[in-house]
Order: structure tokens, then C-alpha cells, then sequence
């Protein structure tokens, strides 16, 4: 079943996301059980990555192969899972 992950980064900025997604994002489109990403700060300052994946478990092997070991120093993400019922992609 797919999963929508919903990660909130405390004191990550603009700048810092930029440093790790120009490597992360050639690495996430060829992902097994990848479906999509999308980043945002929110008015407070707060950023937040939601993405789509076919499992949890994809997702938590690419987080720990290509992201864990990519972030700023400090940058400590909170991550949230939810099973969704239903995608509908082009």
C-alpha cells in the first residue's frame, strides 16, 4: 500500500535544502517505489518534505542510504507516515 511521508525540519532553510537536493533528486527519480516529492517552508520558517512511495520500507532504505547521511550538521528531520488509500498518478 502507498505511503505519505510528511517531514518537518527544524532550522533547515532554503540554502540548505538546495545543497542536498541538487545530488538527492537525480538519486530520487530512479528510486524503487519512488512517486513523488515536494518541499515548502511554511510562513513560520518551518520546512516541510511530503513525498509519496509504494512502501515505507523503499522509503526507509532510501532515507538511510542517500539522505541520513547527506544532511547539514544539526538538521534533525521528524518524520510522520500515513497509509494511503488511494493514488492517482498520470
Amino acid at each position: 500500500m502507498a505511503i505519505l511521508i510528511t517531514t518537518n525540519i527544524k532550522g533547515q532553510t532554503a540554502e540548505g535544502y538546495d545543497q542536498v537536493s541538487v545530488y538527492l533528486h537525480q538519486a530520487i527519480r530512479t528510486a524503487p517505489g519512488f512517486i513523488l516529492h515536494m518541499a515548502y517552508a511554511d510562513a513560520e520558517g518551518l520546512w516541510h518534505v511530503t513525498e509519496i512511495w509504494n512502501s515505507k520500507k523503499e522509503a526507509d532504505e532510501f532515507f538511510a542510504k542517500f539522505v541520513a547521511p547527506n544532511l547539514p550538521k544539526g538538521i534533525h528531520p521528524k518524520r510522520s507516515y500515513q497509509e494511503l488509500h488511494s493514488v492517482v498518478t498520470p
